[in-house]
């Protein structure tokens, strides 16, 4: 049986014979008996294995290592101790596997940046048994909102020689020999030579092909990897992280607010009920008050504000910001704290941004100069999803491509989706790992990703 069983039927098992089989997080020994603290992975709070010396092989028993695989016959028992309900009165300890003295995960402080160098023994931990457990059952939360809503799930390609976000910080893919590219007298890289022909590279985003399939399916969302070679060492960004999009035919900007707002109340929502222990552990000793951060999302509507609205609000508030908000900029960290946490403290879209600052894809509003695009900033992290309404007229499309320098040739197909039937639609996207940081507290997103991949770093 496992120890998610035996701890949600605790009460069918008292005082019956059990085999568990897990490994030993901690071991107390004293002269006639021992504790052993143990897990098998499948539940946050590990199980107390009680032995004493009656017990056959009970000197070896005693030498037995943390980290160490065991296999426990005993009988459930009620616990003497407050706060556990049971625990396991040994009849028979097996080693399965045994766990070297200088094993790294003692039953110690670690800090997260040693525990990043011990990547695939992390898990072990309790810190990251509950991010990963809650990175799980969020991503059920995510699939089960949209299938339940009748989403047909999309998987975009990961190769691509498409740029989404028309930055060119893309990762490129080639078999080319790297020591002998072969270049045409202008001393350009011959792609006809590489195995697609072209130039290709990892995908930043499975918008653009995920809108295709809206226009057949009315409604999808893409939930894989995505990639940027972007050279950046902050806590919020890693080359590879996974991102939630979705895309609706038929809906224009509000109604894709409304449904950005309600799949994150689900989700939030289902992560609180399914993950208790872990989110009790967070609240605890990675952010105090991040439940009562979570519920305000989960309760409040999110305010609706557009762009000049907001940058008005900040420029009229009583409050000296280091960076001086602007119309026609970006907002800066500390102008999304302010509205989510002192103007509103509610969740905030704003929306009607300026053209500037936001993609080709975008539809262009009637005023000219803004777009109908929307960030959602939720208190305690800021901008959490960005979506927009995307420009179905083909003539506007091309003259906002031409105006950003963009190759049409290339995004030819996507152009022609205007004119084969073409309707409003809209979409938006989540960055997983900044969802899990939301959730767990953890500001870091090294520490959201199993392994890792940031500039100078690709270990595991």
């Amino acid at each position: 049986m496992t120890d998610k069983e035996l701890f949600e039927h605790s009460l069918d098992y008292m005082d019956k014979e059990i085999v568990l089989e897990g490994w030993i997080k901690n071991h107390r020994k004293q002269k006639e008996f021992g504790f052993i603290s143990f897990s098998d992975g499948t539940y946050f709070t590990p199980i107390q294995i009680v032995y004493d010396k009656e017990l056959s092989g009970f000197l070896e028993i005693q030498k037995l290592r943390i980290g160490s695989a065991i296999r426990i016959e005993g009988v459930v028992v009620s616990s003497p101790k407050e706060g556990q309900e049971f625990e396991i009165q040994a009849k028979k300890i097996i080693l399965l596997g045994d766990c070297l003295e200088d094993y790294p995960i003692q039953p110690k402080k670690h800090s997260r940046e040693f525990l990043r160098e011990q990547a695939y023994l992390r898990p072990r931990t309790n810190l990251f048994q509950a991010v990963f457990r809650v990175r799980s059952v969020a991503s059920f939360a995510i699939h089960q909102y949209f299938q339940e809503r009748g989403y047909i799930y999309f998987h975009a390609p990961i190769i691509t020689a498409s740029d989404c976000e028309g930055a060119g910080e893309m990762f490129q893919v080639t078999t080319l020999n790297m020591e002998n590219v072969p270049k045409d007298h202008d001393g350009n890289v011959q792609y006809d030579d590489d195995f697609f022909g072209k130039k290709t590279s990892l995908t930043v985003s499975g918008q653009l092909q995920a809108e295709t399939f809206a226009l057949a399916y009315k409604k999808v969302y893409t939930f894989g990897p995505t990639f940027r070679a972007e050279n950046s060492n902050t806590k919020t960004h890693a080359s590879e992280f996974w991102m939630i999009e979705p895309e609706i035919a038929f809906c224009d900007l509000t109604k894709d607010m409304d449904i950005m707002e309600e799949m994150l109340r689900y989700v939030v929502t289902y992560v609180i009920d399914h993950c208790s222990c872990e989110m009790e552990f967070f609240e605890r000793f990675v952010e105090p008050g991040l439940l009562k951060k979570l519920n305000v999302v989960v309760s409040k509507p999110a305010v609706r504000i557009t762009h000049r609205e907001a940058i008005t609000i900040l420029k009229e508030a009583n409050q000296k910001f280091e960076f001086i908000p602007q119309y026609g900029e970006d907002l800066a960290r500390e102008h999304e704290k302010y509205l989510t946490e002192e103007k509103f403290h509610a969740p905030v879209f704003v929306y009607d941004w300026p053209k500037d600052i936001k993609a080709f894809y975008m539809r262009l509003n009637d005023d000219q100069e803004t777009v109908a695009a929307v960030d959602l900033l939720v208190p305690g992290s800021g901008e959490l999803m960005g979506g927009s309404q995307r420009e179905e007229r083909y003539d506007l499309l091309v003259d906002r491509m031409k105006q950003m320098k963009m190759d049409t040739e290339t995004l030819d197909w996507y152009l022609k989706l205007r004119q084969y039937g073409g309707c409003v639609h809209s979409g938006f996207g989540m960055g997983f790992e900044r969802l899990i940081m939301y959730l767990t507290g953890i500001d870091n997103i090294r520490d959201v990703i199993a392994y890792p991949r940031v500039p100078n770093h690709c270990d595991f």
